[in-house]
């Protein structure tokens, strides 16, 4: 799988961008600040409808304009796609595909896959388990649809159930609908639940491997999903927390409270890892993350790393840099002398400088 081009039209400090990409490593070279990570903002959104940074559409919107437009050419498995999307400051956005309007966004995953590496990715680990239930999320999202689907209706039924819950307070009359919307929450969720397990279970047996080279076989790095409940268990703990639901005003059982445990050594890494062992066990996952989307669907996916190297010692740069010689690659960075040095490939070198981007 390949971008073959990508054209952006107001979308962030960029007027008008036309990029024809190398289908290697792809090098974005200029000072902080100057539009690098919003190129590689461009790609994400286009693969997946979502920027990796959170940001809301009007927010990619130019300074001063009222919509922007992205385009770009993917090549996969001999077939031709043209990807249109259509931001809109007060308006939900467009897709088209090959010139349809699409009208689930759903029909636009699974086209391109992409994997995203930046420094914020150490938040995985950092921060609270909302932060590995988004990454999971948006893994899955982009190889199985079904999961889209049962996430977006567990996500809808559960704000319907908290909106029921705050209501209760003040009217006890409508409380049948909490079962109705429990046998909801376990439809949808139960799901969700069996898919986040069998891809943690995936990537853990893919990242101990690479954690292993990485680390000279010093470290044992694994992965344990932690479900808030099991499908079987579901209805139980529903029941056993109704009460606490009610006087909470909040749904308190699901997967929206699912969590990833890693552990080095028998040792949680979150509380005890030092920087550089965080930042090997991320790097660790997103090796483990290339391989398991290429095992899942049979492509290589596209590879976005956001001064990444920056933040990795020179083994670790070495690590990375030599297992993406066959994968598309789009890399920003404040200088090339890493490269250099270590005779790095470079296809294609872009020097970017106030939002104008040049091919060196």
């Amino acid at each position: 799988m390949l971008i073959d081009s990508i054209e952006l039209e107001n979308f962030r400090n960029y007027g008008s961008l036309k990029l024809d990409l190398d289908g290697g490593i792809n090098i974005f070279c200029g000072d902080n600040a100057q539009g690098k990570t919003n190129i590689l903002e461009a790609v994400y959104l286009i693969c997946t409808s979502k920027s990796q940074k959170l940001s809301k559409d009007r927010e990619m919107i130019r300074f001063g304009c009222d919509e922007s437009h992205l385009k770009a050419v993917i090549l996969k498995n001999e077939m031709r796609y043209r990807i249109d999307m259509h931001l809109k400051r007060n308006n939900s956005k467009g897709i088209a595909v090959n010139g349809i309007p699409i009208k689930k966004v759903s029909e636009l995953l699974g086209i391109a896959n992409v994997v995203s590496f930046s420094p914020e990715d150490l938040n995985i680990i950092k921060n609270g388990p909302s932060e590995r239930r988004r990454f999971m999320d948006l893994e899955l999202c982009q190889l199985n649809r079904i999961y889209v689907h049962d996430l977006i209706s567990y996500n809808r039924v559960l704000n319907q159930k908290n909106r029921l819950l705050k209501n209760l307070q003040f009217d006890r009359s409508s409380e049948e609908f909490l079962d109705i919307y429990n046998e909801q929450l376990i439809k949808y969720g139960s799901e969700i639940i069996s898919l986040r397990r069998s891809f943690v279970e995936k990537l853990d047996h893919l990242i101990r491997d690479f954690h292993s080279d990485i680390t000279g076989n010093s470290e044992r790095l694994t992965l344990k999903y932690e479900p808030d409940t099991t499908e079987e268990s579901f209805y139980d703990d529903l029941e056993k927390h109704r009460d606490n639901e009610l006087k909470n005003c909040f749904s308190l059982v699901g997967p929206h409270k699912d969590d990833i445990k890693f552990t080095f050594n028998d040792t949680d890494l979150r509380q005890y890892g030092s920087q550089g062992q965080q930042r090997t066990a991320v790097l660790s996952l997103k090796l483990a993350e290339i391989a398991f989307v290429e095992e899942v669907s049979g492509n290589r996916p596209l590879l976005l790393l956001d001064d990444v190297l920056s933040e990795l010692d020179r083994n670790r740069q070495n690590k990375l840099l030599n297992s993406i010689k066959d994968i598309q690659t789009l890399i920003t960075c404040t200088g090339l002398d890493d490269f250099v040095e270590n005779r790095f490939r470079m296809d294609k070198v872009f020097l970017v400088k106030d939002g104008l981007v040049t091919a060196k």
